[in-house]
C-alpha cells in the first residue's frame, strides 16, 4: 500500500456507531477483517453480559465477500463468552435478522453486510432485543466496551464447529423462516379478484433475496416471474452491477433489458441485503423508474385508500417517515384523517416508534412508514426496512392499478394534481480519507453558520438537528426551508459523503427541474 493508502487503514479505528460497523475490507484498524470483527464482538459480548443474566444472539449474514466467515468469527467468540448463539444456516434478508431476534427472545442480533455499498464494502449491523437497531445509548455503551480491549489479545474464541458440537451456535430452524415469510404475506390489503398474472422481472442483484422474494410473490399468486440469471445467485463480486443499490440505474440496467425482451409490466430489484427495493414500470413504449418517494406515496395513499374501503382503518392511525422523506406525504395522510410522525434519517427510528407503540398497546395503528432511500414497511412484525415486504405489497398495488387500466405514473400525475407537484433530489459527494473527513467536518460548520439564501431565494427558517429539535436525539443534519421547498444537508452515518436532499415545489416538473439545478449549483460552490 502506499503511504496515502496505509495512513487511511490506521489513522482510526473504524468507527461505530448505532449503525454498527461498515469499511473498506482489509488490513488496518480502520477496515472490516477478522480482528476487527472479533474486537466489536467481544466489546458486544462485554456489554450484553453486563445486561442480562443469560444473553442470547441472532447471527445473520448476506452474500459479500467474507460475510459467512466473519458471521462465523463472531458466532466463535459470542460461544466463548457463554453466550447463547442463534445462527441462520443459509444467507437472509436482514429483516430476517430482526424478525428471529424477537421470535427467539433473543438479546441482540448480528447481520454481516454493508447494505448496497460495492462489493469492497463489508459491514457489522446490531440489533436491539426489541429488533431494532441500537439506539444512541446503547451504541455508546459498546463502544466503550469495545474501546476498553486491545485487538489482538482481548477477544475470546472459539472455533465454529466446535461450538455448533457443543451446543453453544443453534442453527436457526427453518419454521422461522416460514413464520417470517407469513407475516410478510399477512399484509395483504386487497382479496378482492385482481390479475396476478402481470408480467414480473426479478433481480435480487446477486443479494439474499431470490428465496424470500419469488416464495412470498407465488405462494400469493404471483407467478409470472422472470429472474434476471446474471443477477440471481449470490456473489459478493457482482459482477454485472458493481454498485448494487436499485437506486441508480446502473444496477437496475440489466433489468430493464429482460423487461423488453419479455414485454415486462414490472421490474423489481432488492439490494444485496434485502432491504432496499427499486422499481420500474411500463410507461408507452418504454420503462420508468420510480423513485423511493415516489414509491413511497403511492404506497401510502394505496394503503389508506383501501384500509378506508375494507373498513380496516384504525381509529388512531398513524404513519412514520424521515425527515428528509417527501413532504408532500404528510398531504396524504393528512387527507385520509392518518397522522404523521417525522423521524431522524435511518429506518432504525422509526422502528423504535413502532417499538414504542407496542409497548402502549397500539402497535396496531401503525399503517405503514418508509423512507427516501427506498425502504418500506408495513407491518410490525419487524423493526426495520423490509424489501419481502415492499416486493410484495408494489406488486399487490400494481396489480390492482393494472386491473382497473391505470398504470403507476398515471396514478402518481394523479396524487400530484390532487396535492400539488413535488420534486425531490438526493445528490452525494464523497471526502474519502483523514483530510476528507476533516473537510466536511469543516463544511457543516459553515452551514451551521446559517444561511441567508439559496440560489437567490431567501432562506424562512432553519432547523439545527445538532442540540437536538422537535424532541428528537441530536443529529448532525440542518434543514433549510426557502418559500418553494427545502434543502437538507447532513454527512452519511456510514459512508464518507456529504449528502443533499432538495424539495421543490412548482406548477410542473420543467420548472421545479430548473429551480433545482439553480440550487445545486449554488450548493456545491459552497461544498468546493
Amino acid at each position: 500500500m502506499d503511504e496515502a493508502t496505509i495512513e487511511d487503514a490506521f489513522y482510526r479505528d473504524l468507527v461505530f456507531g448505532t449503525g454498527g460497523l461498515r469499511g473498506t475490507i482489509g488490513a488496518g484498524s480502520n477496515r472490516i477483517n477478522i480482528y476487527v470483527v472479533a474486537k466489536a464482538s467481544q466489546g458486544l459480548a462485554n456489554y450484553l453480559l453486563s445486561s442480562y443474566t443469560a444473553p442470547s444472539v441472532v447471527i445473520g449474514y448476506d452474500s459479500r465477500i467474507k460475510s459467512n466467515m466473519f458471521a462465523k468469527v463472531a458466532a466463535g467468540v459470542f460461544a466463548a463468552n457463554g453466550i447463547q448463539v442463534h445462527f441462520w444456516p443459509q444467507l437472509l434478508p436482514v429483516p430476517t435478522v430482526s424478525f428471529a431476534v424477537r421470535r427467539l427472545n433473543a438479546s441482540a442480533g448480528v447481520m454481516i453486510t454493508a447494505s448496497h455499498n460495492p462489493s469492497k464494502y463489508n459491514g457489522y449491523k446490531v440489533y436491539g432485543p426489541d429488533g431494532c437497531q441500537i439506539t444512541t445509548e446503547a451504541a455508546k455503551a459498546i463502544l466503550e466496551k469495545i474501546n476498553e480491549l486491545d485487538i489482538f489479545a482481548d477477544a475470546r474464541a472459539m472455533d465454529f464447529d466446535t461450538a455448533v458440537a457443543k451446543d453453544k451456535v443453534r442453527l436457526i430452524d427453518q419454521s422461522v423462516l416460514t413464520a417470517f415469510i407469513e407475516s410478510v404475506k399477512n399484509q395483504i390489503l386487497y382479496g378482492e379478484e385482481i390479475d396476478r398474472n402481470v408480467a414480473i422481472v426479478y433481480s435480487p442483484l446477486n443479494g439474499t433475496g431470490l428465496i424470500p422474494v419469488t416464495r412470498v410473490l407465488e405462494e400469493t399468486g404471483f407467478t409470472n416471474i422472470t429472474v434476471v440469471e446474471e443477477q440471481r445467485n449470490p456473489d459478493g463480486n457482482f459482477p454485472t452491477c458493481p454498485y448494487p443499490n436499485p437506486e441508480i440505474r446502473e444496477a437496475m440496467e440489466l433489468g430493464l433489458q429482460y423487461c423488453e425482451r419479455a414485454g415486462a409490466d414490472l421490474l423489481l430489484a432488492t439490494d444485496p441485503d434485502a432491504d432496499r427495493c427499486g422499481i420500474a414500470v411500463r410507461d408507452g413504449d418504454g420503462y420508468t423508474l420510480l423513485s423511493g418517494n415516489e414509491v413511497g406515496l403511492l404506497l401510502l395513499d394505496y394503503i389508506c385508500s383501501q384500509r378506508v374501503k375494507h373498513q380496516q382503518m384504525p381509529e388512531h392511525p398513524v404513519f412514520i417517515k424521515t425527515i428528509v422523506t417527501m413532504d408532500l406525504a404528510e398531504k396524504i395522510a393528512a387527507h385520509y384523517g392518518v397522522k404523521t410522525v417525522n423521524v431522524l434519517t435511518g429506518f432504525k427510528f422509526i422502528g423504535e416508534v413502532i417499538g414504542r407503540m407496542e409497548a402502549e398497546g397500539c402497535a396496531d395503528d401503525y399503517i405503514c412508514g418508509f423512507e427516501e432511500s427506498y425502504g418500506y414497511l408495513t407491518g410490525s412484525y419487524v423493526r426495520d426496512k423490509d424489501a419481502v415486504n415492499a416486493a410484495f405489497m408494489i406488486c399487490e398495488m400494481f396489480a390492482f392499478y393494472k386491473t382497473r387500466g391505470v398504470s403507476l405514473p398515471q396514478k402518481l400525475e394523479e396524487i400530484y394534481n390532487t396535492y400539488g407537484y413535488c420534486l425531490n433530489t438526493l445528490h452525494s459527494y464523497e471526502f474519502p480519507g483523514s483530510s476528507g473527513m476533516a473537510k466536511m467536518q469543516s463544511i457543516m460548520a459553515d452551514f451551521h453558520m446559517g444561511l441567508d439564501e439559496i440560489a437567490r431565494m431567501k432562506v424562512v427558517r432553519t432547523e439545527d438537528y445538532l442540540p437536538g429539535l422537535n424532541g428528537l436525539p441530536k443529529s448532525d443534519v440542518l434543514k433549510f426551508f426557502t418559500e418553494n421547498g427545502s434543502v437538507v444537508i447532513r454527512p452519511s452515518g456510514t459512508e464518507p459523503k456529504l449528502k443533499l436532499y432538495i424539495r421543490v415545489t412548482a406548477e410542473n416538473g420543467e420548472v421545479a427541474e430548473a429551480v433545482e439545478k439553480e440550487i445545486v449549483a449554488d450548493l456545491e460552490r459552497r461544498l468546493a
